[in-house]
């Protein structure tokens, strides 16, 4: 393939194994040629060789799964349930190039004491400029101004909407200290936002060392002007912006989802934003792909991407290289630094 990673090729082996079971195309997103070549000597250190497959089940025809003792994944890997798991006996290390394990790992993974990590710290500053763009978008009436340009308005149909603001010296919301919300904390200061901060993993002490105000959430909500999510996918967080909490929201403010749809009430949203009262720019849905039907899709007040926020190029690189040096680590018999717990597993949506 392109970039330097070696084409699928394997013959049959019983030596040890690091698969890379990534799509070709996903791989020249996510490794350089200085990473295959990091791969090979993590193969080496275990006595065995790297080998390359389109998926886990392609694998199966180019090389002996009972060898493979590392593995790499991408999205679109089938769950690593126990008779999976009995065809790769000597598995050690389920290494995932993206956020979210929840897809594929299960609780027999750890039972079976696999190591498993994923490359979600590298994508927090894609997220949270994502977060910024979209902030000053709303701030500014951009979707308004442009559905209405578009939808062949007049010109002075198209002007009108809600006032206008900037982004210095502005009320932002921060709902949640995670990595993505911590980047977005950086750049909010950076610019000269007043940021509010809810978050009870964060003491007051902590909030201001990330420029923030920590307040309770519906504080936060009644006083922004721009409410930003990125609290991680829990049991407590489900749904936790609903119908009451929308109401909190002044009028002409603006929600930010680049998180997951799993905090918001979609209906509960939806009613808010065909009112006009506020706006929203959203990179998660509950539905994913979209239907083409779905009311998002014709509201003038609705900043929409595709679950794209993490998609630039520089992210994904660091992704993966984030990934070959856990497998370097492993490989070395180092502790890795972005290991999933079974705990974590279980606190996951």
């Amino acid at each position: 393939m392109s970039d330097g990673v070696p084409a699928d090729a394997a013959a049959p082996t019983s030596r040890p194994v690091l698969l890379v079971a990534v799509p070709v195309a996903r791989r020249a997103e996510f490794f350089d040629a200085g990473d295959a070549g990091r791969l090979a000597d993590a193969a080496a250190r275990l006595g065995g060789e790297l080998v390359f497959a389109e998926s886990l089940a392609d694998a199966a025809a180019e090389v002996d799964l009972a060898a493979v003792r590392v593995l790499v994944v991408s999205w679109g890997v089938p769950a690593l349930d126990a008779a999976r798991l009995d065809t790769l006996p000597r598995l050690e290390l389920v290494a995932h190039c993206g956020a979210s394990i929840r897809p594929f790992a299960t609780p027999e993974l750890f039972r079976r004491g696999v190591l498993v990590t994923q490359a979600g710290a590298a994508m927090a500053r894609s997220v949270a400029e994502v977060s910024l763009a979209f902030t000053l978008a709303l701030l500014h009436r951009i979707p308004r101004f442009d559905h209405a340009l578009h939808a062949g308005s007049e010109w002075a149909d198209a002007e009108a909407a809600p006032p206008q603001h900037e982004l210095l010296d502005a009320p932002i919301g921060v709902v949640g200290a995670s990595r993505t919300g911590r980047a977005y904390l950086e750049l909010l200061v950076a610019l000269g936002a007043r940021p509010l901060l809810a978050d009870p993993t964060v003491d007051a002490a902590e909030a201001r060392r990330l420029g923030a105000a920590l307040v309770p959430l519906d504080v936060l909500l009644a006083n922004s002007r721009i409410v930003a999510l990125h609290a991680p996918s829990l049991p407590e967080t489900h749904r936790m912006i609903g119908a009451r909490e929308l109401a909190l929201m002044p009028t002409g403010a603006g929600l930010v989802n680049t998180a997951r749809s799993w905090l918001v009430d979609e209906d509960a949203l939806l009613a808010e934003l065909g009112s006009g009262r506020i706006d929203a720019a959203l990179d998660v849905f509950d539905d994913e792909p979209l239907p083409v039907d779905s009311p998002f899709r014709a509201l003038p007040n609705a900043l929409l991407v595709p679950h794209k926020a993490a998609g630039t190029r520089e992210g994904r690189l660091r992704q993966g290289a984030l990934v070959v040096s856990e497998v370097a680590r492993h490989a070395a018999g180092r502790p890795l630094e972005h290991v999933v717990t079974e705990q974590d597993l279980e606190r996951m949506a």
